[in-house]
C-alpha cells in the first residue's frame, strides 16, 4: 500500500488530538480525583456508582437521621418514667413513715404538705414530647394525656374493666366529734337542759369496713343513671357463670353452666334522705341476679351522690328489731349483705359481704359502663385507657367519637378479633423496624392518684382528730372551766376524742401499709417498662454500630469505585503529557522532511 505525506500528516494529526483528549482526561481526573466524569466514560464504573450512592443514601438515612431521631424519642420517654418513677418512690417512703405509728402532729403537716405536691405532679410528666409529640399517647401524639386545666362540658360513656382480685378493704366512719369550744357546748353532751343537746351515741365514732372497687373517676358531675351497666363473670370447674345489669334497658341477663336466663330490673329513686337540712335522692336498683346455684347472688344496686347521703340512708336501716338489720350494723355506714353501693363522690363501688367473697374467691372479671362529664386538671384521658365514646367535646357540642383500647392491662382487639399496635415504628436498617413509644396504660393508670388521695384524707383525718384531743386537753387546763361537773363533762369529751384519733391513727397505719403494697406494684409496672426501653435502646446502640460500619464500608467500596489515588493519577497525568510532547515533536519532524531525505 502506498503512503503519502498526506496520510502521515493527517494520522500524526489524529495521534496528537487523541494524547490532547488523553492529556485533558488527566487533567480534569487531577482537578476532581474521580476516574470518570460523564457516565459514557465508563458505563460500568457510573451504574456501580449509582448502586452504591443509593445504598449509602439508605444507610446515611437511617445512621444519621431514623437512628438518632429514635434515641432522643426514647430518651424523653426514659427521663419522663424516671421522674414518675421517683414520685412514687417519694409516695412509698411516705408509706413507710405514715405506717410507723409514732408521728407527731409536725410530721403529719410534712407528709400531707408532700403529698399534695406528689399527687399534684405524678401525671404531669405524662405529657412528655419530643419535638411536640407526646411520647405516651400512641398515635395521637399530638394530644395529651391528661386534661390541661377545669373541664367541665367535656362528657364520655365509658367501659371500665376491672378484676375482682383488686378489691382492697376500706374502713368508713360515722358520727365524728364535734368538739366543743366553750362551756354551753361542754355541757350540752347527754344534758337535758342544755339548748342544743348532744348525745354521747350522736359522738361515738362507728366504723364499718368493706371491700370496694374504684372507678378511675368520681361521678359528681353526672346524671343520677351515671352507672348504666355492671357485668361479672368468672370460671369454676370449667365452666364460665356470668351476669349483666343494664339500667337502661331495665333488664339482666346470666349464663350459667352453658345456659341463659334473663329479667327486668326494677328501677326506682328513693328519697329524700335529709343531710344537714337539704333533701338528698339516691337511686336503687332491686336485680335478683343469682348465678351458679345462689353462689353469686345480687339483690339491689344502691347510688349515693355523696358518703353523707350514705350515712343518712344508714341511719334509716339501722332498725334493731329487723331481721334484715344486723345488730352491729346501727350507726355504722352500712351495705347489705348481697348488695352493692355506689358513691358517686369518689367514684367508689363497695360490696357486701356475702357478695365480695365469691366474686374475689373465683377471681371473677368485672366491667362497668357509666357516663362522666367534666374532668379535673391533671386527670388521664379515658380514650387511652378504656373502651369509650366522647359524646360531648369541650365547647359542649355533641359528638359521637369512639376510642376503642381494651382497658387497663389488657391486649387490644379490633372488631375481628385482630391485635391493634399502637407502636410507632421506626425503620433503623435495611428491613428491621423497632417501636420508640411505651404507651401509657401499660405504665401507670389511675390508682397512683387515687391513692395518694385516700392518703391525704386518712392524714387530714388523723390531724384533725389529734387536734380535737390537744384543744380538750387545754380546755381542762383553763381556769375558767375547773368546775368539778364541767371537768367530768370535758373528760367525757376527752374520752371520745380519744377513741375517734385511736381510729384515725389505726386506719392510717392500716391504709398506708396498704398502700405500701400498691406502691410497690405501680414501681414493679414502671420498672419493667424501664427495662422494656431498656431493652430496645440496647437493641438501637447494636443497630447504629453496624450502620456506622456498613456506611464506613459502603464510603470505602463507593471512594474505589468512583475516585483515583492522586499519585496514580499524576502519573497518568505526566504519561499522557510526556506522550502528547513526543507526538508533537514527532510531527513537527515530519514537516522538516524533503524529497531529498528520501533519494
Amino acid at each position: 500500500m502506498r503512503i503519502t505525506n498526506n496520510m502521515i500528516l493527517n494520522r500524526a494529526n489524529s495521534n496528537i488530538n487523541g494524547n490532547k483528549i488523553n492529556v485533558d482526561s488527566a487533567n480534569t481526573q487531577m482537578t476532581t480525583q474521580k476516574k470518570i466524569d460523564r457516565p459514557s466514560e465508563d458505563p460500568v464504573v457510573a451504574i456501580r456508582s449509582l448502586r452504591l450512592q443509593t445504598s449509602l443514601n439508605k444507610v446515611n438515612q437511617y445512621y444519621e437521621k431514623n437512628i438518632p431521631d429514635a434515641t432522643s424519642w426514647m430518651e424523653v420517654t426514659e427521663t419522663a418514667l424516671l421522674n414518675i418513677k421517683d414520685v412514687v418512690t417519694d409516695m412509698r417512703t411516705l408509706c413507710v413513715q405514715g405506717a410507723t405509728g409514732t408521728l407527731t402532729p409536725s410530721d403529719r403537716e410534712t407528709i400531707l404538705s408532700q403529698l399534695r405536691a406528689l399527687q399534684d405532679q405524678v401525671y404531669k410528666e405524662g405529657n412528655a414530647d419530643y419535638a411536640g409529640r407526646t411520647v405516651f399517647t400512641g398515635f395521637r401524639t399530638d394530644k395529651q394525656l391528661t386534661f390541661i386545666g377545669s373541664d367541665t362540658k367535656t362528657a364520655y360513656t365509658i367501659t371500665e374493666p376491672m378484676n375482682a382480685v383488686d378489691m382492697m378493704k376500706c374502713r368508713y366512719y360515722t358520727n365524728e366529734v364535734a368538739a366543743p369550744v366553750d362551756k354551753d357546748g361542754i355541757m350540752a353532751l347527754d344534758s337535758t337542759t342544755a339548748a342544743a343537746p348532744t348525745t354521747t351515741k350522736e359522738q361515738t365514732i362507728q366504723e364499718s369496713d368493706y371491700y370496694r372497687s374504684r372507678l378511675s373517676y368520681d361521678l359528681t358531675n353526672a346524671s343520677k343513671d351515671s352507672v348504666t351497666k355492671f357485668t361479672f363473670s368468672y370460671e369454676k370447674a370449667g365452666q364460665t357463670y356470668s351476669a349483666e345489669i343494664d339500667w337502661g334497658k331495665g333488664s339482666y341477663t346470666t349464663s350459667e353452666a352453658g345456659t341463659a336466663g334473663s329479667g327486668t330490673t326494677n328501677t326506682t329513686t328513693e328519697g329524700p334522705v335529709t343531710v344537714n337540712g337539704v333533701d338528698r335522692y339516691y337511686q336503687e336498683t332491686t336485680v335478683g341476679v343469682s348465678v351458679d346455684s345462689a353462689t353469686v347472688q345480687l339483690d339491689k344496686i344502691y347510688q349515693f351522690e355523696t358518703e353523707d347521703d350514705w350515712a343518712a340512708w344508714s341511719k334509716e336501716q339501722d332498725d334493731p328489731t329487723s331481721a334484715a338489720t344486723p345488730a352491729d350494723k346501727m350507726d355504722r355506714k352500712y351495705v347489705p349483705d348481697n348488695s352493692i353501693v355506689i358513691i358517686k363522690e369518689t367514684g367508689e363501688m363497695i360490696y357486701g359481704d356475702k357478695l365480695a367473697s365469691p366474686l374475689m374467691t373465683y377471681q371473677s372479671k368485672l366491667s362497668v359502663d357509666y357516663n362522666k362529664q367534666g374532668f379535673k386538671d391533671g386527670e388521664l384521658r379515658p380514650e387511652y385507657y378504656f373502651d369509650c365514646i366522647k359524646t360531648q367535646d369541650e365547647d359542649g357540642n355533641d359528638l359521637n367519637a369512639m376510642y376503642g383500647n381494651g382497658g387497663i392491662k389488657h391486649d387490644k382487639f379490633d372488631a375481628e378479633g385482630n391485635a391493634i399496635s399502637y407502636s410507632i415504628d421506626y425503620t433503623i436498617a435495611q428491613n428491621q423496624t423497632l417501636g420508640v413509644n411505651l404507651e401509657a396504660y401499660d405504665l401507670f393508670d389511675h390508682s397512683i392518684y387515687q391513692d395518694m388521695g385516700d392518703m391525704i384524707d386518712a392524714v387530714e383525718r388523723a390531724i384533725a382528730a389529734n387536734k380535737k384531743v390537744s384543744d380538750i386537753k387545754a380546755m381542762m387546763e383553763e381556769d375558767q372551766y375547773q368546775e368539778t361537773d364541767v371537768q367530768e363533762k370535758l373528760q367525757a369529751w376527752l374520752d371520745l376524742a380519744n377513741k375517734e384519733m385511736d381510729y384515725y391513727n389505726d386506719n392510717l397505719g392500716k391504709l398506708y401499709s396498704t398502700i405500701l403494697g400498691n406502691a410497690d406494684g405501680y414501681l414493679n409496672d414502671i420498672a419493667m417498662g424501664l427495662t422494656k426501653l431498656g431493652c430496645k435502646m440496647d437493641q438501637l446502640e447494636m443497630t447504629e454500630k453496624r450502620m456506622s460500619e456498613q456506611q464506613e464500608s459502603v464510603e470505602e467500596l463507593k471512594s474505589k469505585n468512583d475516585n483515583l489515588d492522586l499519585s496514580e493519577i499524576i502519573l497518568n497525568y505526566t504519561a499522557a503529557y510526556t506522550a502528547y510532547q513526543s507526538s508533537l515533536t514527532a510531527a513537527g519532524k515530519l514537516g522538516q522532511q524533503t524529497l531529498l531525505n528520501y533519494i
